[in-house]
Formats: structure tokens, C-alpha cells, sequence
């Protein structure tokens, strides 16, 4: 087991679950389990179900029609989760201590994500998640309506070469809440294969950014920069046009 990233085990649950218990050790280290039936018509994870066991049940589902039997308390409520937030930030969790009151207080409740940059001291209660930046180029992205995919991803390329970083680099683009229905900006970072942030108006608003921008005639102090800076230590490249696309690039 110690060998796969993820097992899918074709067999009824209870037989899965007797075979896993000696092998169990800790939620964060233990291969994700999804049990399926003979039958294939039902993926039920069995362990680490926000470490990708749900994941697999439900891209199963996609792809062959299985039932996703999930049974995770915040996806049954349909509620984020810490083990999705850190993915899609693209941190690491530093107290995993942590992981289950936060989890309990994302059922009640909108949990507030807070950027802190130092140098400088934190004092935090054992509720507080403290999440880790991983390295990585943070991309803004400022797009006209209904801009394509192909003009985003040629407009990343663009920007990343001419500060000579690669798309490999990426940790994850970001761009402003408003823009959450432009397919190409979602098609494009599924291409690269990366994350995609959306910002509120009061997260993008928080941010200095150094370039004026027309974004102000929509209650923002811009897009593709504010949304670097919210996520990144500071600007390799302040935003530039690229036909319909403006991109800043962070570090």
C-alpha cells in the first residue's frame, strides 16, 4: 500500500476496511481508499477523504457513472474545507493540530483567510491554521469579457519569458471575483494544470498596487496586480497588456 499515491479497491467495504485497520497510521501519511463495487455503480472513500479519496470517487463518477458515496461532514454540508483551502493556495499546513476545529468552524461559518508578511511575530490559539506559502511565480490576471484561452495562455508565456521564468514556475494564477464565469481564464489554468484563485473586492482592495488602473470605474484599484500582491511576497514584473489580457507576475 506504502507504494501507490492512491488505491481503489474492487471489493465490498467491509473487506476493505478489515484490511486497511493494521495498516492505518495517520489521516495526513495514509494512502487515500476508495472502495468500489463489482458492480461499478458505487466509489466510496474509506480513507483520506480530503486527501484525494473524495477526489477519485468523484472524478469516478464523472468519467464511468459511479455513484460518489461521500461522506466527509463539510462536503455533505456544502462547505469548503482546510485540505482544499491548502491546495488551491498552494501552502502547506504547518500545525496540522489545527486541521479539526478549523474544519468544525468552516461548518458554521465563512472562516476568514488572513495574508500576514513579516518580518514579525504571530501569536496564535491551537484554532488557528497557519498555512505556508510554497515558492513559486503567483500570476495575475486582468482579462477583457470573453476573452479565449489560447489569449490567456499566450499572454502567461509572454510574461513569464520575458522575465525568463517557465510555466513549471507557476504556483498558481489569481484574478478578481467578478471574473469567476470567464471559461477562458478557468480553461487556461486547466491547461496548466494549476490553480485559480478568485479575490473579493475588499481582499484586492487591501493591496497597493503601483500602476493606475481603468478597474476603478468598478470598485477596484485594479485586477492583475492587487491579485499578485495578495498572494505573493511582492512583484517580479508590475502588469502589462497583452491585446486582451493583463498580467502581473509575483514571487
Amino acid at each position: 500500500m506504502e507504494k501507490a499515491d492512491i488505491v481503489v479497491a474492487v471489493m465490498a467495504v467491509g473487506i476493505v476496511v478489515r484490511w486497511l485497520c493494521p495498516l492505518l497510521r495517520d489521516k495526513w501519511t495514509d494512502r487515500p481508499v476508495v472502495a468500489v463495487d463489482s458492480a461499478l455503480r458505487c466509489a466510496v472513500p474509506v480513507v483520506g477523504g480530503h486527501h484525494g479519496a473524495n477526489e477519485l470517487a468523484n472524478t469516478l463518477a464523472r468519467r464511468i457513472g459511479l455513484f460518489p458515496a461521500v461522506t466527509t461532514a463539510t462536503e455533505a454540508a456544502g462547505r469548503p474545507h482546510l485540505e482544499a483551502l491548502q491546495d488551491m493556495l498552494s501552502a502547506d499546513l504547518e500545525n496540522r493540530e489545527a486541521s479539526k476545529a478549523v474544519n468544525l468552524a468552516f461548518l458554521r461559518k465563512d472562516v476568514p483567510v488572513a495574508r500576514l508578511t513579516g518580518p514579525l511575530v504571530v501569536l496564535v490559539d491551537r484554532d488557528v491554521a497557519v498555512l505556508r506559502s510554497r515558492e513559486g511565480v503567483v500570476v495575475g490576471l486582468g482579462a477583457r469579457k470573453g476573452v479565449s484561452s489560447e489569449e490567456v495562455l499566450k499572454a502567461v508565456c509572454a510574461a513569464l519569458s520575458e522575465v525568463e521564468r517557465s510555466p513549471e514556475e507557476i504556483r498558481l494564477l489569481a484574478t478578481a471575483d467578478l471574473k469567476r464565469g470567464e471559461q477562458g481564464m478557468i480553461e487556461a489554468a486547466r491547461a496548466l494544470k494549476k490553480p485559480l484563485i478568485f479575490l473579493s473586492q475588499d481582499v484586492l482592495n487591501a493591496q497597493a498596487p503601483p500602476s493606475p488602473s481603468r478597474a476603478r470605474d468598478l470598485g477596484l484599484c485594479g485586477v492583475a496586480e492587487p491579485a499578485a500582491l495578495a498572494l505573493a511576497e511582492g512583484l517580479i514584473s508590475p502588469k502589462k497588456v497583452y491585446g486582451r489580457v493583463t498580467v502581473a507576475l509575483g514571487w
